[in-house]
């Protein structure tokens, strides 16, 4: 990739910060080859970024020469710091700082000298610095690299759906329980200091019945966290964004654009779930923005003859007040309607996507412009399959199984 001006005097200056930090040179002569083989951690390096910043600072920007994969290991750039060999090698337990072996009869790394974890932690410093340097370098790549299809969207699917089970189940099992207790009472009679006797009253049932409440609209709040995050998703498995500026736009705008993305609203049934599940989202958000003064949004009570007024807050910049609006929003029903469009989305043609949402594996921009998504998306099974496919792929990678 060819820098523009201004990032060849940033190369110039973080090629400076790393000091006698320089390419070993390709190849390494002699006994260096072994000796880097059996090379082992340093402590000194434990401290370097993350394995993608150096990466990028020395193999990208800096161009030095690398080695590629081998077993348990992604790739080691060999360099020489005041003339003696190190490798910075990214392995399956991380990046560090390598020491080579001194002895070239051994056949196995020892522990790395005094010298070489001295010498680690000064090429770890100054790296440290030259990335510092570097990072104008860095946004100007993420910037190259987010305006093409060679990137993987994180899937939190699994996690935030969970979040909306949790509170989904423990409000059911409250709900029982305020159920089972709902005949339930309690009289406690009690004398005053000057003699006089009242009577309290306890119902078991209340305790549980609040709890639920709390319990649903966490719930509902849950679900629409969740919804934002795998509307980007079903986008990108059905081909309608391409790129990381795709995504990035569609992640920045409001949920009905969201929706609208994922859903077909010309299918009269995801219309009707789309009209519900935003009036539940308006009124939830109106009842949590405002403040929780009400579920209607009323925040004050006036005067008058007819006695206590409601006063709702509106969303209506030239009409902030309101004496009338929708009816409070019942929690129950709003979980049920929830549960409805869930049946309603993985009944039709987007159930081959649910698999992909839930598996944990990334949303990979490369498999929109090539039709592998489009190709998974024909059937249940073909997903499934594609999917399990990926997986491995994935687990082999992690443990650098290449």
């Amino acid at each position: 990739m060819s820098l523009p001006p201004e990032m060849k005097r940033i190369r110039e200056a973080a090629l400076k910060a790393l000091g006698e930090v320089e390419p070993a040179g390709s190849p390494v002569t002699g006994d260096e080859p072994h000796a880097l083989m059996l090379s082992s951690r340093t402590d000194g390096g434990r401290s370097l970024p993350p394995y993608y910043l150096v990466y990028f600072l020395l193999v990208d920007l800096l161009a030095f020469p690398h080695m590629g994969k081998w077993e348990k290991s992604a790739w080691t750039v060999p360099i020489r710091y005041r003339g003696r060999l190190y490798g910075i090698e990214h392995r399956k337990m991380g990046l560090g700082v390598f020491a080579p072996c001194l002895d070239p009869k051994a056949t196995r790394s020892g522990r790395p000298t005094d010298d070489q974890e001295a010498d680690a932690k000064e090429i770890t410093a100054l790296i440290q610095k030259a990335i510092t340097i570097a990072k104008p370098y860095f946004e100007w790549r993420a910037e190259q690299a987010a305006s093409g299809n060679q990137l993987n969207v994180s899937n939190k699917n699994g996690s935030l759906f969970e979040r909306y089970e949790f509170f989904r189940d423990r409000c059911r099992a409250l709900s029982r329980e305020e159920e089972a207790k709902k005949d339930e009472h309690h009289f406690e009679k009690q004398a005053l200091g000057d003699g006089t006797e009242v009577t309290s009253a306890f119902y078991p049932s209340f305790s549980p019945h609040i709890e639920a409440e709390w319990n649903a609209q966490a719930a509902i709040e849950a679900f629409f966290s969740w919804t934002e995050h795998a509307f980007i998703h079903l986008a990108i498995l059905q081909g309608c964004l391409r790129t990381g500026d795709d995504v990035a736009q569609l992640a920045e705008s409001d949920w009905k654009k969201k929706f609208k993305a994922a859903l077909d609203l010309t299918d009269k049934a995801t219309k009707t779930h789309y009209d519900t599940l935003l009036d539940i989202r308006a009124q939830l958000r109106n009842f949590l923005a405002h403040g929780a003064f009400g579920k209607r949004g009323e925040a004050f009570h006036f005067h008058s003859g007819a006695g206590a007024v409601p006063v709702l807050l509106t969303d209506d910049q030239r009409h902030r007040y309101a004496l009338t609006g929708k009816p409070a929003f019942d929690e129950s029903w709003a979980l049920g309607e929830i549960e409805a469009f869930l049946e309603h989305l993985w009944s039709g043609p987007l159930e081959p996507a649910k698999h992909h949402l839930f598996s944990s594996l990334p949303s990979i921009l490369t498999y929109v412009a090539d039709g592998t998504y489009e190709r998974a998306m024909e059937s249940d099974e073909s997903m499934k399959e594609f999917v399990e496919y990926l997986t491995h792929e994935f687990d082999n990678a992690a443990n650098m199984d290449w």
